[in-house]
């Protein structure tokens, strides 16, 4: 009877401890997360480098007054198109013509006595001194004639050059004077349109850097194409150039100024209008990370690399590039990193690797973010 009992217990027992162990197991697995991983690629790829920036056109020139006057008529209206010597604005000249009117008389009686003194120099009746007095004060008299009637003449504004009528700061009757802060209205040619802008001199450098060679050493022509961000966010439709660079750094900002050139034939883009820079730097063979395969902790980029059946937090260098990181330093071409749900595990934690591609990680990155 006892053997019996005894025996009992034994099968018990281990039937106890089979069940134990299954458990354990199925408790290990459930705690083993299944997490997609991906190996490391090299790949062609694009970043861009923003600055602010003000347009202007390949002319934009200030219409002043020469002389003070009032406004007699505005002969434009803003946006128009204009010629060059095209009249713009007419100036109040009664009082000048009076002025002119006056010298005018002047001139002649001064003319009056050189002709009478002429012929009383070639007698000898009296002396050459006299008549050069005389001719003297006709040449002055002359002088200012032209002044005045020059005057006049810059009473009449006319467009320095071929363009469009900016906003028109001053009508009809208003007094204007060459001292007005604010010109009377611009003139502008925007066939062409010029995005200012400046770079520090750290990435002046990178660029000079990246771009130039002994073979050529001319940056400008060595910068690709550059894109303009318009103010309302979208992307104008044609590339600009870089075509010129300051010869010095800015000693107050830092910063070396540049100028990026577009056409602008459908005349979309206006002086003065802001908008943003982008200039693209091309890295050849770089290995790449998706953004969402990593993880931030004091402001250091880290991911997970898998290795046989648990990971390791890696440290690493990088370049921002969209969607994704270029590493500099950290993790090598044909390594295993986890792919997504950094945040449900910890160093050496062991994971069920599901492995899937970069482009199916970095295709989600919109959908994880909308």
């Amino acid at each position: 009877m006892k053997n019996n009992q005894s025996l009992a217990i034994l099968i018990i027992a281990g039937i106890f401890a089979i069940s134990c162990q299954k458990g354990e197991q199925n408790q290990e697995q459930l705690q083993t997360p299944t997490l997609p991983v991906v190996e490391l690629q090299q790949k062609e790829i694009t970043t861009y480098k923003s600055y602010p920036t003000t347009l202007e056109g390949e002319v934009s020139s200030d219409i002043r007054a020469k002389v003070s006057g009032y406004i007699t008529e505005v002969l434009v209206e803003e946006g128009e198109e204009v010629k060059k010597n095209q009249p713009l604005f007419k100036l109040e000249t009664r009082s000048l013509s009076q002025d002119a009117s006056s010298a005018q008389a002047r001139v002649n009686a001064a003319q009056i006595e050189v002709n009478k003194l002429k012929p009383l120099v070639e007698k000898d009746i009296i002396s050459e001194v006299q008549l050069e007095t005389a001719e003297a004060n006709l040449a002055t008299a002359k002088s200012q004639l032209q002044s005045i009637q020059a005057n006049i003449g810059y009473a009449n504004i006319n467009s320095p050059v071929d363009g469009y009528i900016g906003d028109v700061n001053f009508r009809t009757g208003a007094l204007i004077s060459p001292s007005d802060v604010m010109p009377l209205t611009k003139v502008v040619k925007t066939k062409q349109v010029y995005a200012y802008f400046s770079v520090n001199e750290s990435e002046y450098y990178e660029f000079s850097r990246n771009y130039t060679s002994e073979e050529n050493s001319n940056l400008i022509k060595s910068l690709p194409e550059v894109t303009l961000i318009m103010s309302n966010g979208e992307e104008y439709e044609i590339k600009g150039k870089i075509s010129s660079i300051s010869s010095q750094v800015n000693t107050e900002t830092g910063s070396v100024n540049f100028r990026a050139t577009f056409e602008n034939t459908n005349q979309i883009l206006k002086d003065g209008a802001s908008g943003t820079i982008k200039i693209p730097s091309i890295y050849k063979d770089a290995i790449v990370i998706p953004r969402l395969s990593t993880f931030e902790r004091q402001g250091k980029v880290l991911a997970f690399q898998f290795q046989k059946d648990s990971v390791v937090e890696r440290p690493l260098e990088t370049i921002s590039a969209d969607k994704y990181y270029i590493i500099k330093s950290g993790l090598s071409a044909k390594d295993t990193i986890v792919a997504k749900g950094a945040n449900k595990i910890k160093n050496g934690d062991k994971i069920k690797p599901q492995h899937t591609t970069l482009d199916s990680i970095v295709n989600s990155f919109d959908k994880v973010f909308k």
